[in-house]
């Protein structure tokens, strides 16, 4: 078998060697060359970190010493494979869609400038994940940032666009300048580059520099990540960039801010105080609700994934937050658990919200407009796309069989496991916490259900939506991979977990798979373990069903407690998955062939209140079925009315028009009074600017003797 590190090599060279070709081939190729090269350095990552995920295989190897500055260093461990193997199974789907989404773009923009930006940030993003040292990683880092602004900005005739690019950029850029000093606070100390250097030398750090290194790397990250208050970027970036790009940006790019901040509070200096850890949590919380709030009013398709991009990564950022308090507090095994939820609720976000942006670009591609009070009826003219969307709305929802099920129920369960803590204000957070996301929950379908009824079923709301197709193959066959990607996520946890294990247990020195999946199946060895009475109880409920066909230890998720409390929580989508399959079946056959069995159908023309045909403006909208909601937090949206008047015609009343706009509450409560104090600063200091010479030699005598003070304060 190829070993990883010569299977990395082989991505490397793809990458180069696709760059080249899109500068000798046509542009009409250049869509096909990017499917080609991209999904087959796909395969090649995906062999490589597969290897070191699920086996035993790793790899260190330098590339060049730069003087001063040390050796550059590449290298791969479980953690770094874990966002390899989702980032290739990622990339592998959405470069095969750009085969055919691509081609629109035909004689309007380069797709030789996109084929070598795509391939080299596909490049970039491997080197960040491979990276062994600081300044690689920086390097990596940087090129990544630059290459998804270009992107982003592809379209770049368009202002907005433009704009919107520029903002991503910049804010990208003072997160990554935050998270570079972290970095260097944990080198001085190791006097290296090398991450097993910095790991080596962090334990012995005091507590206000730890609290340092974590303010700057969680909020420096976080930055990337799309967590509040630093998310601005996120909902106006997603809408203008391409759509392949947005299901990079929320399935790979948001994932690597998340990375930065576990390999160096989690892997690299690990969590010692519960503070950290509730701010991670918090933060998480916050961002988790305020996105999915913002998300259920908006109607724009790309706009709502966007904001629920910044749902899910505060989701799996307050499983984080749990995991960090779990540890600093002694209950491993707990903070283990919290950890897997964290990271299979990462890789199912990854999975369903890059078949919902897929499916958005689709219907944007052949439709021409995005905005759900347009769509509707897409179901009979694009049913599998439809079908695509419907399987990553119920997976966003939470709904079993699929994966999102798993992981936010999980991800629940370790909240309640805070009883286990001995401070009350600490089960406190935790509790309310909780409670937010269990209502950030049921928002979520409520989001998720306006989006596919109001755009795929009910009528056409435009001529565009009414006269549409169905997408080419090429476009499709991707979104059918991630639904499969989806459903098999959810309904085989056990064997997720068990990977997810394999990263874990090195970090946190517990094994969730002892914890989460106890061995039901008489295949397993170790069975024997468990107690005859619990296991016959187990055996008679269908606990060892499909051990003929499945091999590991079973197909149940549980979480064993005391002798007073053997089960904490139980679960099994597994067995849940056939169960629902036969309940649907005999609905079907009851109604088929029971109720509906004497019963014909007559076809009249229907009554709609005196009107012969019901019109698409009379139907119910996206808007009004998200109004509660808007009404019931109106309080956080807290919209502003402005109204105009204008003469309909003469003689009769002038026409008053209402405009409502929502100012986002990141940007209200955080954004605009940074914005203010920054400008009071600029002007106090530009009054200073005023031509007197005399005044300019009195500021450089006070700054010569605050200077001197200085320097005699630190030296005495």
């Amino acid at each position: 078998m190829i070993s990883s590190d010569i299977l990395f090599q082989i991505f490397f060279w793809l990458l180069v060697t696709g760059v080249v070709t899109t500068i000798l081939i046509p542009e009409r190729w250049c869509p096909n060359v990017l499917a080609w090269f991209g999904s087959v350095a796909a395969l090649a990552l995906l062999l490589s970190a597969g290897t070191v995920l699920l086996g035993g295989d790793t790899f260190r190897f330098s590339l060049w010493t730069i003087p001063v500055l040390g050796t550059l260093e590449l290298s791969l461990d479980k953690l770094s494979a874990l966002f390899l193997v989702v980032t290739a199974l990622i990339f592998l789907p959405v470069s095969v869609f750009s085969s055919g989404y691509l081609k629109h773009y035909l004689g309007h923009y380069s797709l030789k400038v996109f084929n070598i930006w795509y391939l080299s940030l596909f490049l970039s993003i491997g080197l960040i994940l491979f990276a062994s040292d600081v300044l690689m990683f920086l390097l990596a880092w940087e090129a990544m940032s630059i290459l998804s602004y270009l992107l982003v900005n592809f379209e770049h005739r368009d202002e907005e666009h433009t704009a919107a690019g520029y903002l991503m950029l910049a804010m990208g850029e003072a997160g990554t300048l935050a998270a570079a000093i972290a970095l260097l606070l944990l080198a001085i100390p190791a006097d290296s580059l090398s991450f097993p250097a910095l790991k080596s030398t962090s334990r012995g750090m005091s507590e206000g520099l730890q609290w340092a290194i974590f303010l700057l790397s969680f909020f420096g990250f976080g930055v990337k990540a799309g967590l509040a208050p630093f998310n601005a970027w996120l909902p106006r970036a997603h809408p203008v960039a391409p759509g392949n790009i947005s299901a990079l940006l929320s399935s790979v790019i948001l994932n690597l801010g998340l990375y930065g901040i576990v390999r160096i509070n989690m892997d690299i200096l690990p969590m010692t105080m519960t503070g950290p850890g509730l701010i991670t949590l918090i933060i998480g919380t916050v961002s988790a609700f305020v996105g999915i709030l913002y998300a259920t009013t908006k109607n724009d398709l790309k706009v709502m994934l966007a904001h629920s991009s910044i749902e899910n990564i505060g989701i799996v950022t307050a499983g984080l937050g749990a995991g960090f308090v779990f540890t600093a507090t002694g209950h491993t095994l707990i903070a283990t658990i919290a950890f897997v939820a964290a990271f299979y609720h990462m890789a199912n976000h990854s999975f369903y919200k890059a078949l919902l942006f897929l499916s958005a670009a689709t219907v944007d591609m052949k439709v021409g407009v995005r905005h759900l009070d347009q769509l509707g009826g897409l179901i009979r003219r694009m049913p599998l796309t439809a079908l695509c969307f419907l399987a990553g709305a119920l997976s966003i929802s939470a709904l079993p069989p699929f994966n999102g099920f798993v992981s936010e129920w999980l991800t629940l369960q370790t909240m309640l496991r805070s009883a286990e803590l001995s401070s009350v204000s600490v089960k406190v957070v935790f509790a309310l916490c909780g409670a937010i996301l269990a209502l950030t929950a049921a928002l979520a379908v409520t989001c998720f259900v306006k989006a596919f009824a109001m755009g795929f079923l009910g009528i056409s709301r435009s001529a565009h939506a009414e006269k549409t197709t169905e997408a080419a193959r090429s476009m499709t066959s991707p979104m059918v991979v991630l639904m499969v990607f989806c459903l098999l996520l959810g309904v085989l946890p056990t064997f997720v977990i068990s990977a997810l294990d394999g990263v874990l247990k090195p970090i946190t020195q517990a094994s969730a798979v002892e914890a989460l999946t106890p061995p039901f199946f008489a295949t397993s060895p170790d069975h024997i373990k468990l107690k005859p009475e619990f296991a016959a109880e187990f055996r008679d409920l269908g606990a060892q069903v499909g051990q003929e066909v499945f091999p590991g230890q079973g197909l149940v998720v549980m979480h064993r407690g005391g002798e007073h409390n053997p089960v904490v929580f139980a679960m099994s989508t597994s067995y849940m998955f056939p169960v629902l399959i036969i309940l649907l079946a005999i609905v079907f056959v009851v109604v088929r062939f029971g109720l509906a069995r004497d019963r014909c159908v007559i076809r009249n023309q229907r009554w709609d209140g005196g009107i012969r045909r019901l019109l698409p403006e009379m139907t119910y909208t996206a808007t009004g079925f998200s109004n509660p909601v808007r009404v019931i937090f109106d309080t956080i949206l807290r919209p502003t009315t402005q109204d105009t008047q204008a003469t309909v015609e003469a003689h009769f009343r002038a026409a008053i028009r209402r405009r409502r706009e929502e100012v986002h509450i990141v940007d209200r409560s955080v954004i605009t009074p940074l914005r203010s104090g920054a400008l009071k600063i600029a002007y106090a200091l530009a009054a200073m600017h005023h031509g007197r010479l005399n005044a300019y030699v009195g500021y450089g005598l006070l700054t010569l003797v605050l200077s001197l003070v200085l320097v005699l304060t630190v030296a005495g």
